[in-house]
């Protein structure tokens, strides 16, 4: 009897913490990542403009634009792996990804110095080989700011567990 008590009241704690865990989860999805809605500084609201162009860039497949906003050392992380500037700019121009639509949700930037750091909770549709795929992800995008002008040194994707944002369908496949 004393063990079903102890083995009732262990799973009882696991339970009660797995709860937690999900509540805090989802009170973090609903707040977003700026909860105190801080206004941007006009340095920041540069950098925002210049994500979401680049965005736009690799929908359009613009590999002329993307290939002056990429520093020649920049570094790309993928779920299926890492390279440079080279390597994603000719995965965006042969249109292994084919970077759809980015749906931001919530995003947050912090400079210090001359670098930038951006943080996007998006929805991705991209396209992978000949499948379509949808997927959240967490963003990090690092941008130095060399000569007068923003340029990405690093591109994060770092694919997130939560629920797609609503109007869009989950996707197991890798991005």
């Amino acid at each position: 009897m004393t063990n079903y008590i102890k083995n009732n009241t262990m799973k009882k704690s696991i339970l009660g913490l797995f709860l937690i865990i999900i509540c805090a989860q989802w009170s973090f999805a609903q707040h977003g990542l700026n909860p105190t809605n801080r206004a941007f500084t006009a340095e920041e609201q540069e950098v925002i403009k210049l994500s979401k162009e680049k965005w736009q860039w690799m929908a359009d497949k613009n590999v002329d634009k993307l290939d002056s906003l990429f520093e020649p050392k920049a570094m790309f992380v993928h779920m299926g792996g890492s390279w440079g500037k080279e390597q994603e700019l000719n995965v965006i121009k042969n249109g292994f990804i084919w970077y759809k639509k980015a749906d931001i949700h919530d995003l947050t930037v912090n400079i210090f110095g001359n670098t930038a750091i951006l943080l996007n909770r998006i929805t991705l549709l991209a396209e992978v080989g000949s499948r379509e795929v949808s997927n959240p992800f967490m963003v990090t995008e690092v941008y130095i700011k060399q000569n007068g002008s923003w340029k990405m040194g690093s591109l994060s994707f770092s694919h997130l567990l939560t629920p797609p944002a609503p109007g869009t369908a989950p996707n197991e496949e890798s991005h």
